[in-house]
C-alpha cells in the first residue's frame, strides 16, 4: 500500500528490530530502553478503525494487539492497512470454526494463547478466554486457567536466564482478579493472572471482556510494576519500556 500524503514513512526502532538500546552502563550490566505505540482494541467493532481512513488516525503505530472478541475479519483489515506486527487472543464469543469447518483464526497476526514471544526485543505472553458461564468455546474454570498460566512458565524462566527479566507486556482476553473485573460469573476476574502480575512484574498488562460505558469507569490501574488496562472498545498507548541488563 503506498503511502498517504504527508506521512511520516519512517520507520521506528521497534520495526526495525533495534527496540533495545543502552542508554548507560550499570556496573556490570546495562540499562535499556523501549519507547512504541501500540494500537490495542476488544469486543466492538470501531468504525473509524474498520475505515480507509485508519492509515490517517493510526499512522504512527508500531504494533496492534487485539484482546479478543472482534472479528478475525476487522484484525486482518487493520494490518493490512497499518501493516506492522499484530498479536491477539480469542475472546469467549470468538468464533471457533469457519462456515467450511476449518480452524478460525486470523490472519497475518500471531495467536499469543499460551505463548511466550520476543519479539524484537519486547517480551509478550498471552492467554485466551474467560470465566465458563455457557458451554461455548474459549471459556474455562479458575482451575484451567491456572494451567493455563502454569504452561508460560517455563518461558518466563527462560526469559529472566536470558534476558534479565520475565515478561514485559502480558495479553488477556478477561481482567485479573480483582482489578476492572465485575461480580457477575461471566465478567469475574481471573485469580492466575493476577498471580502472573505478582510474580513474573509485566510492564503492562492489556485486557478487554469489559464493556464499560460510564464516563467515571475505571479502565487503568497501577498494579505493583504493572499497568493494567482495559482496552475496550480501543486504546492507544505509548509504551516506555525500561529493564537492566
Amino acid at each position: 500500500m503506498p503511502p498517504i500524503e504527508g506521512e511520516d514513512t519512517s520507520k521506528s526502532d521497534f520495526m526495525q528490530g533495534k527496540t533495545a538500546r543502552v542508554d548507560r552502563i550499570f556496573g556490570k550490566g546495562y540499562k535499556h530502553s523501549a519507547s512504541m505505540k501500540v494500537l490495542t482494541f476488544s469486543d466492538e467493532v470501531v468504525s473509524f478503525i474498520y475505515s480507509p481512513s485508519v492509515r490517517q488516525r493510526f499512522g504512527g503505530v508500531d504494533l496492534i494487539i487485539d484482546c479478543g472478541d472482534t472479528p478475525y475479519g476487522y484484525l486482518e483489515f487493520v494490518v493490512s492497512a497499518l501493516n506492522v506486527p499484530a498479536f491477539y487472543v480469542r475472546g469467549n464469543h470468538s468464533m471457533k470454526v469457519t462456515p467450511l469447518g476449518g480452524y478460525a483464526e486470523a490472519h497475518g497476526a500471531v495467536d499469543l494463547h499460551g505463548k511466550v514471544i520476543n519479539q524484537s526485543g519486547v517480551l509478550f505472553a498471552g492467554i485466551e478466554g474467560c470465566l465458563r458461564y455457557s458451554p461455548g468455546p474459549y471459556q474455562y474454570s479458575q482451575l484451567e486457567m491456572w494451567l493455563h498460566a502454569a504452561r508460560l512458565i517455563p518461558g518466563l524462566l527462560w526469559n529472566r536466564v536470558r534476558y534479565g527479566r520475565y515478561l514485559d507486556i502480558l495479553v488477556t482476553h478477561a481482567p485479573p482478579w480483582g482489578i476492572h473485573d465485575q461480580p457477575d460469573l461471566p465478567h469475574r476476574g481471573i485469580k492466575a493472572f493476577r498471580w502472573l502480575l505478582q510474580v513474573f512484574k509485566p510492564s503492562y498488562h492489556f485486557h478487554g471482556h469489559i464493556h464499560t460505558y460510564r464516563p467515571d469507569a475505571v479502565s487503568e490501574t497501577r498494579f505493583g510494576h504493572t499497568q493494567v488496562i482495559n482496552t475496550y472498545p480501543y486504546r492507544m498507548t505509548e509504551l516506555k519500556l525500561r529493564w537492566e541488563r
